[in-house]
């Protein structure tokens, strides 16, 4: 029952704090910033989260995780470093993806908790290769919230009609070089998650180094991403060409876990 309150706890406050920051400004009126109060509330929703995920993940003394913590802990972590980036940068529009994500992330972690046993989990290896996994995918998560607001600011500008949000926003050049920062951070982990995972599959899963779907979508995920860096350098990619490979490398992201964990425990209501 406690597990249950604090995830809807948790989705209460970011829809709240979703709601209240919606309706705080008139029409043509620019968005704001995070107030301090504000960046309050949302530590308290953060918070509430973060032990939601630990009360799911921990119930019963063991390690489970699934698709439902998956989807969470992803968001959770990106919305930590969103946090953490209001205090650097303006990034007022932001909160009108990351809150809602936070609510469906929360309800979907509620509804679908997951039952799978991870092996090795008391390996301060397996511990290490988790979290740094968790944090490459966390990043990218925020990286495809960030390029999907400059799709809908470049959207908007073209078509003359720019909504209050938007209007507040950096200028597109300073938001795609926040864009390279958080993917550039994001593929060295996702490099390091990749290396440790084949490297010392032993050690870290308690078998032998296999192609799976999950590895294949992961390869693939850390291709795209690494031919857009490439890009951006050798070519100076930039814009639709940069959101496109950015999207592209998350979805695969997403398939090489997410989408077998989805289909075991949703499509086929297998927890193994």
């Amino acid at each position: 029952m406690d597990h249950i309150l604090l995830h809807l706890v948790a989705a209460s406050i970011y829809a709240g704090l979703a709601l209240w920051l919606r309706r705080g400004g008139t029409a043509g009126t620019p968005a704001r910033s995070l107030s301090a109060p504000e960046q309050g509330v949302l530590l308290v929703a953060l918070a509430a989260h973060g032990l939601a995920l630990h009360s799911a993940m921990f119930a019963d003394g063991t390690m489970r995780f699934g698709f439902g913590p998956a989807i969470s802990m992803m968001v959770w972590l990106a919305i930590c470093f969103y946090w953490i980036e209001t205090f650097y940068a303006a990034l007022h529009g932001l909160h009108a993806l990351a809150l809602p994500a936070g609510v469906v992330a929360v309800l979907v972690s509620l509804v679908l908790p997951g039952q799978q046993m991870l092996a090795n989990a008391d390996s301060p290896a397996f511990r290490a290769h988790f979290i740094v996994a968790m944090l490459a995918y966390s990043l990218f998560t925020l990286a495809a919230l960030h390029a999907l607001l400059m799709a809908v600011a470049e959207r908007q500008l073209h078509s003359g009609r720019i909504s209050r949000s938007i209007a507040a926003l950096p200028p597109l050049m300073t938001m795609e070089t926040l864009l390279f920062r958080l993917i550039g951070i994001a593929f060295v982990l996702l490099t390091l998650t990749l290396g440790s995972g084949v490297l010392f599959s032993e050690e870290l899963f308690g078998q032998p180094f296999r192609v799976d779907h999950k590895t294949v979508f992961a390869f693939i995920s850390w291709l795209l991403f690494a031919v857009l860096l490439i890009g951006r350098r050798a070519r100076g990619w930039r814009g639709r060409v940069a959101l496109r490979w950015t999207l592209a490398g998350f979805i695969a992201l997403l398939l090489a876990y997410l989408g077998s964990r989805f289909v075991l425990e949703v499509l086929l209501a297998r927890g193994g």
